[in-house]
């Protein structure tokens, strides 16, 4: 059975409809309405070999903040209904990746509970016209609408754009890792609560 999920989000503010394989081949179609974002968004579905057909018409007259916040929380959920009961999951996934300078650690839980761990101090504030802040408030929308404990760790940087590049790699690695199917699971739940 296709891991996949189709979601709308609608709000005053945004409105966000995301098409996602999480057994997909990387492929992906970006657009947020904003450039640089579309790229991580990108990175994110290559790396962690999703299909994702993502779009977001936002007040970005105002700024970003409502786009990037409604994104994370719709393909949290989008991520969420793609795993249906989690059965056979590995659960929890691990991702080392640098890039140049750069090293990032990114763990992941998908066992039912929201908790984001996340701190950045990164010298440069904007990347183009991405504010660096807006990264903690898609993965606080992600993490929340998942409901996955999340920990990512900026171990070294000196460019802000190589560490968010190396975050939305991390993120899709350590998820493909967290959701890909364990045979010796035998299509279990992953927990000795029974329920996740």
């Amino acid at each position: 059975m296709a891991r996949e999920a189709v979601t709308e989000r609608k709000t005053s503010e945004t409105y966000v409809k995301i098409t996602l394989n999480i057994d997909g081949v990387g492929e992906s179609v970006a657009a947020s309405g904003n450039g640089f974002f579309d790229h991580m968004l990108s990175l994110f579905a290559k790396h962690g070999l999703f299909n994702l057909d993502l779009k977001c018409l936002g007040d970005t007259e105002v700024d970003f903040h409502h786009s990037a916040e409604d994104i994370g929380i719709a393909l949290g959920t989008a991520f969420k209904e793609s795993l249906g009961e989690k059965r056979g999951i590995s659960r929890y996934g691990l991702a080392y990746v640098p890039m140049d300078e750069t090293l990032v650690r990114c763990v992941v839980d998908l066992g039912g509970r929201s908790n984001l761990i996340y701190e950045e101090n990164l010298r440069d504030r904007n990347v183009s016209s991405f504010e660096v802040d807006l990264v903690f408030d898609f993965l606080k929308g992600f993490c929340d609408s998942l409901c996955a404990t999340l920990h990512i760790d900026i171990l070294r940087s000196r460019n802000s754009h190589h560490a968010i590049e190396a975050i939305f790699k991390a993120l899709g690695r350590s998820l493909r890792q967290a959701a890909s199917i364990d045979d010796r699971v035998k299509n279990e739940i992953p927990s000795t609560k029974g329920v996740l």
